[in-house]
């Protein structure tokens, strides 16, 4: 099966709006105390999605945008969110049908949310659950909604993997045959494949330094028993690639520190270093596979085939896969706004009353609540 790394990557892509908060289906909401203002833009069967909605979900994918590519300028994050932000409602769409779709078909995440909610705990030195609602309480999102988009996720993953990738039938002759036609992507240096494990010392007090060192003692001993580095990773990394396993990527000579270049490069497929201190914390990392210089025999990439070509299929099908929801399902967008995915009959028009009467003689899909746009002074 496909690695998990690229597995990941792709939920990223599907899931781009990790932080929505799903609206009832309603039309407005209480802003302030003295203003209801909110505008609907579009209808999923009976959930909406709001200019709210919009707005968090452009935000959030700037602040991806910086995280991915923190040494691009304004212009360049500009310019990558501009490329992505046509598909915006279109993707906030996708995620309400694929929750949906996991709500109707009984998927069951709560254990799940749990462990991610723990896992949060953890990774932020928070002590108890309790204190965890507290703080998040305390960021002006309640904990209810934060527990909610979690849940979200979780229900779009599982659709995902259970009523698509699933179905992605991949085998040996695909892998050799893609190989063959591409041999020269596969000429390399001598390069090395790592994840790490990242204890953090920075703001700490020194009395604190000798625990944490413990701390990574003890995850390493951990690795060294069996357990799964990428998992630990998960939990207890402080590193920015804490959601990936670890995962780095590949390296080859001079792309790293000397003193991490050297114990890295001695090592081979899921070796560890030990414990590495640095000026900000202790690293532990380990080679998920060592390349050596030329052509890198099919065994040694096969994993790495086998991901792009799930990739290539995934995309493909899950894009057909929401075609089908859409179609099954009630999808109105405002005019004004642009659903990149829509398919026929899906724009909410205005529509003068009809008489009782003749309402009972049609049937129809449900009626979009009138969007309430506007403020104190009517604007």
């Amino acid at each position: 099966m496909p690695g998990g790394e690229q597995r990941r990557r792709m939920r990223k892509k599907v899931c781009i709006c990790a932080g929505l908060i799903l609206a009832p289906a309603l039309s407005c909401l209480a802003q302030t105390k003295s203003v209801v203002v909110e505008e609907v833009v579009a209808r999923v069967n009976n959930d909406v999605i709001t200019r709210s909605d919009l707005q968090r979900a452009r935000s959030e994918m700037q602040q991806e945008a910086q995280q991915d590519c923190p040494k691009c300028t304004p212009a360049e994050i500009n310019q990558r969110v501009a490329a992505e932000d046509k598909n915006v409602l279109r993707d906030l769409i996708d995620n309400s049908l694929l929750v949906q779709r996991g709500k109707d078909s009984g998927v069951n995440v709560e254990t799940e949310v749990v462990k991610r909610l723990d896992e949060i705990r953890i990774q932020n030195n928070i002590a108890s659950m309790e204190d965890l609602e507290t703080q998040i309480d305390k960021s002006g999102v309640s904990f209810e909604d934060f527990k909610n988009n979690i849940r979200n996720q979780l229900l779009q993953q599982e659709v995902i993997r259970h009523e698509v990738g699933s179905k992605l039938i991949l085998d040996h002759a695909q892998v050799q045959r893609y190989y063959d036609e591409h041999k020269s992507e596969f000429v390399r240096p001598e390069q090395v494949a790592v994840r790490e494990i990242f204890v953090s010392t920075e703001g700490k007090q020194d009395s604190e330094v000798p625990g944490l060192r413990k701390k990574a003692d003890d995850l390493l001993q951990r690795v060294k028993n069996g357990e799964d580095f990428g998992e630990l990773a998960k939990h207890f990394s402080d590193g920015s690639t804490t959601k990936q396993g670890g995962e780095m990527g590949r390296f080859q000579h001079g792309q790293l520190a000397p003193e991490i270049e050297q114990a890295v490069f001695v090592l081979q497929r899921n070796q560890t270093t030990d414990v590495i201190p640095t000026k900000t914390g202790f690293l532990i990392w380990q080679v998920q596979e060592h390349y050596a210089a030329g052509q890198q025999p099919e065994d040694k990439v096969e994993n790495e085939i086998m991901d792009r070509l799930y990739n290539e299929q995934l995309r493909p099908a899950l894009r057909a896969y929401l075609e089908m929801l859409r179609e099954d399902s009630y999808v109105a967008v405002k005019p004004g706004y642009t659903d990149t995915a829509a398919v026929p009959s899906s724009t909410i028009e205005e529509v003068p009353p009809t008489p009782d009467d003749e309402k009972k003689k049609k049937k129809s899909a449900p009626t979009p609540a009138t969007p309430v746009v506007g403020s104190k002074n009517g604007e």
